[in-house]
């Protein structure tokens, strides 16, 4: 028997840890409803920002397995619209592992303030993949594809659009049938705002001001794209990873691939390397450690699977808590 972890009372979200199906941690704080003080629970579902990038990985490596696409076919011979600026021959390889130098609509090294791009461009217009395009179809690239890595926004728009190019499927309807629904992730989806199903939690912004809340339904588009969106579970994440292990969503050489360093420095050693669609935490002692996370406006979000000991470690806030201190101790006090 495993120590059981708790959880500072501080955090408003849901945390679950698992090993060896016994259960370390099965916490829930802190209101889904904020006004009307309905709490939440174990199936409140939680935007998750860029953790969808993770999904949008494993659909490009199935169609990758299937044949029906490859690591370094172009966009420039797959996409059928004008580029512009951008380089046509960055391939799929490169927009996965963030080294391709397409603009990115949100650039995180120098852009903190998701909010503001909506000024001029109503956030209620992005409802698709293409929706997005106007943000960053007509910047220049920055830098030459292949240079270096840069965590890229606008590089999972593209891949979401390559699946759609492909399958002739809205990436999200691709994802349900070949990822959600073959792990049993029944609450797993990309829902609009204006149509949320049950048990969805608002996400909160602070108001310093006012000292108070507002949501952030003005804050991220309407409805989630191929760099994150989707609305999940702490239940339907570990069945994720499951699947994964399971090899019911790609092949176990796939999945070495996918959890392999593919690019970073390591410079910093909490952000560590990125493989597929998953950030990696180097371990010379072992297996590294793999995660993937999410941060929006209201929202914060990190998963972890610890392949040396088998650990899953999820963590979802709808008020944008410190999930990733959080993620720290617990390595310290479990790994």
């Amino acid at each position: 028997m495993m120590t059981v972890i708790t959880m500072d009372k501080e955090f408003r979200g849901n945390a679950y840890i698992i090993n060896d199906q016994e259960v370390l941690l099965n916490y829930s704080g802190g209101f889904a409803d904020l006004a009307n003080e309905i709490p939440n629970t174990i199936d409140t579902r939680f935007a998750s920002a860029s953790m969808g990038k993770t999904f949008v990985a494993v659909g490009i490596l199935q169609l990758i397995e299937a044949g029906k696409l490859e690591f370094e076919d172009t966009i420039g011979s797959i996409l059928d619209f004008d580029l512009k600026q951008i380089d046509p021959n960055v391939t799929v390889r490169q927009l996965l592992n963030h080294t391709s130098g397409v603009p990115d609509y949100f650039d995180e090294s120098v852009m903190d303030d998701y909010e503001a791009l909506w000024t001029d461009y109503p956030n209620y217009r992005i409802r698709h993949n293409r929706d997005m395009l106007p943000l960053f179809i007509d910047k220049p690239m920055m830098y030459g594809r292949g240079k270096r890595f840069q965590y890229n926004n606008s590089g999972y728009i593209l891949l979401a659009m390559i699946i759609e190019k492909i399958t002739g499927m809205d990436f999200d309807v691709y994802l349900k049938q070949n990822v959600f629904d073959r792990c049993g992730m029944s609450n797993t989806g990309y829902y609009s705002f204006d149509k949320l199903p049950a048990k969805c939690a608002n996400s909160y912004i602070y108001c310093p001001d006012t000292d108070d809340y507002r949501t952030n339904i003005y804050s991220v588009g309407a409805k989630g794209t191929g760099d994150g969106g989707a609305f999940v579970t702490v239940g339907d994440i570990v069945k994720f990873w499951e699947g994964l292990l399971e090899h019911k969503l790609l092949s176990e050489e796939m999945v070495t691939q996918m959890f392999s360093k593919q690019s970073g420095d390591g410079k910093d050693p909490e952000e560590g390397y990125y493989g597929f669609g998953v950030w990696i935490i180097d371990n010379p002692k072992g297996q590294d450690y793999v995660y993937m996370q999410g941060c929006d406006d209201g929202i914060s979000a990190i998963s972890e699977y610890n392949p040396n000991n088998g650990m899953i470690t999820v963590m979802l806030s709808n008020y944008g808590d410190n999930v990733w201190s959080r993620m720290r101790k617990i390595r310290e006090e479990m790994y």
